[in-house]
């Protein structure tokens, strides 16, 4: 989805900030933009998708169901159904265990040739516990890495492109900008050895994803945004990604001596965006800074952009 309601345009201040929300009982209908999900989009042009847990509750149940805590459902029926299970019952589901059941399934994918054209996965362990005692420290890499790794040694590469963007990039602001975030492009296509410096949006990735998939814009913020173009080049390099095992203990958990470990510990992490970001932001920093690390400012950037020919003055 690329089109922000009015509802959650209104709902979502109170409910960053803290305050009671206003319910929406209508079963997501205020929720929804009218053009859906990208997974609506496919679905409306016969293609196929799968989700990953992005959008279709991120916890299955033991009978193979997923809790929809979302309410979107473009996704019943195309969701893993062992995505997000744990190995073992009551251990902690870590990102690389997530990436494990997708592997799983890829190798029957290779075996059928039935790839799904559209895939949507959630590897959301870099969200952290902060650092409440005993939870773990590392794993998104990895899983990533693995993941890439068995992509690009696929039947398929030729014909992939993955996009990764970290959520809630407005929150740990960075030195440049409080809006900036990593973003990943990784395919055969992609120019190497290439700096790239458009200015990019998330809605630049959705619109690439939409063209290379032959699908319309949802609204017009994606229809205007501008494609990667520049990243990708029409000469395939299929050379296979060679993933770098996990050069810090895995199974490594925060102590109780932790800073902010008493804090981390009273903080909801049963799901994303429960917990007072600033609070976490400000645990994170000094854990790896020092307790008396003063806290970087967050910059915002005003960009302006003079794309049209107007006169030089203007009354």
């Amino acid at each position: 989805m690329e089109y922000n309601t009015d509802y959650i345009a209104r709902n979502w201040a109170l409910t960053y900030s803290g305050r009671q929300g206003i319910d929406d009982d209508d079963d997501g209908d205020l929720t929804n933009s009218p053009s859906g999900y990208i997974w609506d989009s496919c679905k409306r042009q016969n293609l196929t998708y799968r989700g990953y847990g992005e959008y279709g509750g991120r916890v299955s149940q033991p009978d193979g169901s997923f809790r929809m805590e979302g309410r979107v459902p473009g996704l019943l029926g195309h969701m893993s159904p062992k995505f997000g299970l744990p190995v073992k019952p009551g251990a902690k589901v870590r990102d690389t265990d997530r990436v494990e059941v997708f592997l799983e399934e890829l190798r029957d994918y290779e075996k059928n040739g039935n790839l799904p054209q559209f895939m949507v996965m959630s590897l959301g362990e870099d969200h952290t516990e902060g650092t409440r005692a005993g939870g773990p420290t590392a794993s998104n890499d990895l899983a990533l890495g693995r993941l890439v790794d068995a992509l690009s040694r696929s039947r398929f590469w030729p014909e992939l492109a993955v996009f990764v963007i970290e959520d809630d990039a407005q929150n740990g602001a960075d030195h440049v900008d409080a809006h900036r975030t990593v973003g990943l492009l990784i395919s055969p296509y992609v120019r190497r050895k290439h700096l790239d410096s458009t200015q990019y949006s998330t809605v630049s990735m959705l619109r690439t994803m939409e063209l290379i998939l032959g699908l319309p814009p949802l609204s017009q913020f994606d229809a205007a945004a501008t494609p990667m173009f520049e990243s990708f080049t029409d000469t395939p390099d299929l050379a296979p990604y060679t993933h770098v095992p996990a050069r810090v203990d895995l199974d490594a958990v925060n102590s109780k001596l932790a800073y902010g470990a008493a804090r981390s510990g009273r903080m909801d992490f049963s799901e994303y965006d429960k917990i007072d970001d600033f609070e976490l932001n400000e645990i994170l920093w000094r854990a790896i800074k020092g307790a008396d690390a003063p806290l970087p400012p967050a910059v915002r950037r005003a960009i302006a952009y003079r794309g049209l020919n107007l006169p030089d003055e203007v009354d």
